[in-house]
């Protein structure tokens, strides 16, 4: 069972086993519990599953299998992974398939990516756009957070009960001075805050303002940078509630380390029991979530109004649980006991029924749900415990091994494992029986532990073993894009040294249209055609899906492709199972990061041929046209009479200046020359040695009774001619000026007087 807002109990699917992860607020946190009735949301939701926008069929009219599309901003992680594999598994079950995107309603443009395939939305924690996705009339559900703005149903945590719970837990103890800390930047966190500072004022117990300390965020480096915070008030409390594990795993080291002892000196109790909250030192007591739960009910909301039904509830909450641990000083085998104790145990009820609810913890075994569905092991644990009490043959230790190996899948709390032995243990200490039967179920429980214990070393070790591909897989899958070529990167061939088993990629043509750009298929299924194009809202072709996808037994991820200059398109992916193809939360992000810089490289590389042979044609052009100058040397134009005009275009180097000198005064003496204008406005740069140069012209042109006018000179020409001998060099901005002094006769008087000058 769920809960739906006012303790009303909604169903949820029965338990389907499979490796528990806690909460992570890593992944952004959960949402935030709302405090009012909202009456009209439910008219509203109603009216809009009375005009179902989608019913089961493709473009073309043909009935296929419905389909859930998810849009969340991570794939994996201790949040992320459970809630997406709820949602699958249970959209399998009811023969539905799971289309997943990876990104927000905004960052995607929905409703618009695969609308024509998706008959309802499952939006998990990342609202921003979700006001768009909401006006596509289609059933629409929001896990982790009570989104207002949507109009539509919410599955979020239990907060406050789960809070209550741990403040509880910590008053039973004794303590009365107890800490809150946490990152009040996330929604659920202040919902657990509200639930703490409720729990003490039922508890007569005032808030201390210098009792709740503000983390910097809900990871590890949160908890780090608080540390001093709390050990400032190391006296004034015995006990602290987190907001979440990462803040409270973070902390104990650095509380450990100035000397406080956990738990004599300080109760600590966290939020979310994260995976390392087990082997923590000393372990955590924590608020045990499954998120699985979280995405079956938004899967199960989500199939109900496709169904046409009306009136969804408009906020599930999922049930949580307090592990009780060393970090709060509980025997952690005992408390799972009392738990299991408080709900039945006993009043009696099947042995294996019990043995089952103790792996699914905070979750209740469905009354109709056989305990063998979830862990099939149970019957032959089971029977090796009778044989034992009896004194009959035993099962194979290789199959009780096996047995083992199913539950450390589904919990691989190893408290929760050895609660399942004492559990047992128990159960036979009420039963009684002879000496020699107590001694033959003591050594099956004996072996019950050894083969726990084995099979947790095997899980990890297989981890171990799954870490060391991810690397190696990455590793080939990074050369492979950033070494290889572009029709490589496009090609998808670098997937087959990944466990994705379908892949498609579509480079965005326009706004509104998808290019197929490479095709994948480790067992050549059918694949879209190269060059294909495809509406958006289209994408990927549903006649063109692999069996396994189009069926529901995969799911499909939809990972757009983009850098920082720009969006790509979309990479569509299949594979095995959620957890084999992206591993870690890393892994299909990194692919996609490392084809988007894949792309931008080998469009960068051919501008930059491009840009190289532009380059090339140029020089050359220049080349030829420099060639052509030197060639054209230094033409002389008799301008008017007694006037030589020079013109020089290009470079003047020290070759090409003494080029002109020599030129310069042997036209000026074949011409009777009085002025030579030397015009240098299509000369690019002066140096002083060229200006040197044209000093030496001009004296040589006034040994032979003319007079060099510099014509076009720049005021960046200009400052290279200071402090170089000139002579009787004259210069002039233009060759319009100097004409027209000329033509007016002042420039010859000024050229008499001058000469008169010398002379006298």
């Amino acid at each position: 069972m769920v809960l739906g807002r006012q303790g009303r109990e909604v169903e949820s699917p029965g338990p389907q086993g499979g490796k528990a992860s806690g909460s992570s607020q890593e992944d952004g946190g959960a949402g935030q519990q709302a405090t009012g009735e909202k009456a009209a949301t439910s008219t509203r939701a109603a009216s809009r599953l009375a005009e179902p926008a989608h019913h089961g069929k493709d473009a073309h009219e043909t009935p296929r299998a419905r389909t859930v599309g998810v849009i969340t901003p991570y794939l994996d992680g201790s949040f992320w992974n459970p809630v997406l594999k709820g949602i699958h598994e249970t959209a399998q079950q009811h023969g539905c398939r799971t289309i997943v995107m990876r990104g927000t309603p905004a960052s995607l443009q929905a409703p618009s990516l695969a609308r024509d395939l998706v008959d309802g939305w499952i939006l998990v924690i990342a609202v921003d756009g979700i006001a768009q996705l909401a006006g596509a009339r289609v059933p629409l559900v929001v896990v982790g957070t009570d989104a207002h703005e949507g109009n539509c149903p919410s599955v979020i945590p239990d907060n406050r009960s789960g809070i209550r719970s741990a403040v509880r837990h910590l008053l039973e103890h004794g303590h009365r001075r107890i800490a809150f800390v946490g990152y009040f930047e996330e929604s659920d966190v202040r919902e657990r805050f509200e639930a703490y500072r409720e729990t003490l004022a039922e508890a007569g117990i005032p808030l201390d303002p210098d009792l709740v300390i503000r983390t910097s965020d809900s990871w590890y480096p949160g908890g780090e940078s608080a540390a001093p915070q709390l050990l400032a008030q190391r006296h004034a409390c015995t006990a602290a509630v987190f907001g979440t594990d990462k803040n409270a795993l973070a902390m104990m080291p650095l509380l450990k380390a100035a000397g406080v002892r956990i738990p004599e000196d300080m109760a600590i109790v966290g939020f979310d029991d994260v995976p390392d909250a087990q082997t923590a030192d000393p372990p955590l007591t924590t608020v045990r979530q499954r998120f699985e739960m979280m995405g079956s009910a938004a899967c199960d909301l989500i199939l109900s109004m496709l169904a046409g039904e009306t009136s969804p509830p408009e906020l599930v909450l999922t049930q949580n649980t307090l592990i009780q641990r060393t970090s709060c000083g509980c025997d952690v085998i005992q408390s799972i006991l009392d738990q299991d104790a408080a709900a039945g145990e006993d009043a009696g009820g099947d042995l294996d029924r019990r043995l089952v609810e103790l792996l699914l913890a905070p979750q209740r075994l469905a009354p109709g749900l056989s305990p063998a569905a979830v862990w099939p092991g149970v019957a032959l644990v089971l029977a090796g415990y009778s044989a034992a009490i009896e004194g009959t043959a035993p099962p194979p230790a290789k199959a009780l091994e096996h047995a083992y190996q199913q539950a450390a899948g589904i919990a691989p709390d190893m408290g929760t494992l050895m609660a399942l032995v004492r559990l047992l243990r128990r159960s036979h200490a009420r039963l009684g029986g002879d000496a020699a039967s107590a001694e033959r179920v003591e050594a099956f429980l004996d072996s019950a532990r050894l083969a726990i214990a084995r099979s947790r070393l095997h899980v990890e070790t297989d981890a171990l073993a799954q870490v060391g591909l991810l690397v190696r897989s990455n590793y080939e899958v990074g050369l492979a894009l950033l070494s290889g070529s572009q029709q490589e990167s496009l090609s998808l061939s670098w997937l087959a040294k990944t466990p994705a088993l379908w892949g498609c990629l579509a480079l965005r043509e326009d706004a509104t249209t998808l290019v197929v750009a490479g095709a994948y298929s480790r067992d050549s299924s059918a694949t879209p055609a190269i060059g294909g194009r495809h509406r958006v809202e289209a994408f990927p072709p549903a006649d063109l899906l692999p069996p396994s996808a189009a069926s529901g037994a995969h799911m499909m991820l939809l990972l757009p492709i983009r850098t920082a200059r720009r969006d790509w398109g979309i990479l569509a992916l299949i594979g095995p199972t959620l957890r084999e193809l992206t591993r870690d939360e890393g892994t299909v992000g990194v692919w996609a990061s490392l084809l988007g810089a894949a792309l931008e490289r080998n469009e960068l590389v051919q501008s930059l041929s491009a840009k190289h042979a532009e380059l090339q044609d140029a020089y050359a052009l220049e080349r030829a046209l420099s060639e052509t100058v030197r060639e054209l040397g230094c033409p002389l134009i008799p301008l008017l009479p007694g006037v030589l005009l020079v013109p020089l275009v290009g470079a003047l180097d020290r070759g090409r200046a003494l080029q002109v000198l020599t030129a310069v005064t042997e036209g000026a003496g074949r011409h009777a020359a009085r002025f030579v204008l030397l015009d240098i406005t299509g000369v690019p740069a002066v140096d002083a040695e060229v200006a040197h140069a044209l000093g030496q012209t001009s004296r040589a042109v006034t040994l032979l009774g003319a007079r060099l006018i510099l014509v076009g000179v720049r005021p960046e020409i200009a400052r290279s001619l200071v402090d170089v001998e000139l002579g009787d060099l004259s210069t002039y901005a233009s060759l319009a000026g100097v004409l027209h002094e000329l033509t007016t006769g002042k420039l010859r008087r000024q050229g008499a007087k001058r000469r008169s000058a010398r002379n006298a």
